[in-house]
């Protein structure tokens, strides 16, 4: 039988949306205690009850959505766990759009939590190295750290460096997304950055992993953030705009090590973005908004290339004028992004919700008349990608 693309198109649509996030990048609240309180107020933005619910999609944990289930004490008829980093939520979309569309399920929730500021930040993550398992290490302990690159900033440095030694790309064209991705957090009062940022400044900044900076790296912060769907039919009647599925991809061509990415500047989302375009029958050139996992500015470059917003190596020369931001042609993470709003660990939930926010209308950065827009996230080491095209009623 013939794989039809458009079976789910516009069939599933997300009707609550909400995140909490914190100016001081901490939020003092336990992650099962974020969770729940993050299903509640999207169950309240959406006009739905927890009664209502009867799937569930969570990650974290070997058992997410069971534990969460349990805790609510909800019997949910579909569940879901994947975990494919950053990408999972818009995975969790993808999957539950399917399901509701073939009637496994009407009312689903997605929820993700986490806190590793409260938890020591940085110093956190290198706890978790530390606490490793010496007997039966992770591949990369073996075949990546002889040669440095144990952490996220060396491994996407890699990426940039090989861009930049192809491409002709110059670590003043990536500084330039840090300084749109800026502007529009300085129009959100919930952003953790909301002070101007320079190209200088960009520039100037502590190195990390060479040719990225700190500036170059996303936030490190607690957040959380939670999305209800149901059918197409029954969003119509509740009390939010609805934001309709009209597309999605996934894919991913390595896990975690970066030594086995097949193409250093080329990542899954060049499979993933066509088949969600193709999905809602749209092109590149029909978006109005896209928020981009940004975990650093190279990551962002990549997507736009991978997605077909230009060509690939272009992606320095597309953003260098300012096209990202406030005024751009292609208005990109209008809520400040991983990079100036929040970033706690999987960023792509956040991602979803100011996609969701800009089709209602609400966002701090609203792009005018927005009806098309796209979610795209990022996880692992530029492992997996998942992207989705959310619209407006007139879109279907």
């Amino acid at each position: 039988m013939a794989y039809d693309s458009t079976y789910m198109r516009g069939k599933a649509a997300i009707v609550g949306a909400v995140d909490a996030v914190s100016p001081t990048g901490e939020l003092g609240i336990h992650e099962r205690t974020l969770q729940v309180q993050m299903i509640h107020a999207a169950l309240e933005d959406a006009g739905l009850r927890l009664s209502d619910v009867d799937a569930l999609f969570a990650t974290g944990t070997m058992m997410s959505s069971m534990e969460l289930a349990e805790h609510l004490m909800i019997t949910p008829r579909y569940t879901d766990t994947t975990m494919t980093g950053g990408s999972s939520f818009e995975v969790h979309v993808e999957h539950a759009a399917a399901a509701i569309a073939l009637g496994l399920c009407e009312v689903a929730v997605i929820v993700y939590a986490a806190t590793p500021r409260a938890k020591g930040g940085a110093n956190f993550m290198a706890a978790q190295m530390a606490a490793l398992d010496k007997n039966n290490p992770p591949p990369n302990i073996e075949w990546e750290l002889p040669y440095g690159t144990i952490s996220p900033p060396g491994n996407y440095a890699l990426a940039a460096s090989r861009h930049m030694a192809l491409y002709g790309t110059t670590r003043a064209q990536l500084a330039q997304i840090a300084v749109s991705t800026r502007e529009w957090a300085c129009k959100n009062p919930r952003a953790r950055h909301q002070e101007p940022l320079t190209l200088k400044e960009v520039l100037e900044a502590p190195m990390i992993a060479s040719p990225l900076g700190k500036l170059d790296c996303c936030l490190v912060t607690d957040g959380a953030g939670a999305l209800v769907m149901t059918s197409a039919e029954r969003a119509r009647s509740l009390r939010k705009k609805p934001a309709y599925v009209l597309g999605a991809g996934t894919a991913h061509d390595h896990a975690m090590m970066i030594s086995q990415m097949p193409d250093l500047c080329t990542t899954a989302g060049a499979i993933s973005g066509p088949k969600a375009f193709k999905m809602a029958g749209i092109t590149p050139w029909d978006v109005d908004v896209v928020e981009i996992y940004d975990s650093f500015t190279i990551t962002v470059a990549l997507a736009l290339e991978d997605l077909g917003f230009c060509k690939k190596g272009e992606a320095g020369a597309f953003v260098q004028d300012g096209r990202l931001g406030p005024g751009g042609a292609l208005p990109t993470n209008t809520n400040g992004g991983g990079l100036s709003y929040t970033h706690p660990g999987m960023y792509g939930m956040f991602l979803l919700v100011e996609a969701v926010k800009q089709i209602r209308g609400e966002s701090t950065g609203q792009v005018k008349d927005a009806k098309i827009a796209v979610a795209h996230g990022c996880g692992g080491i530029l492992s997996s990608t998942s992207t989705v095209v959310l619209g407006s009623e007139e879109t279907l």
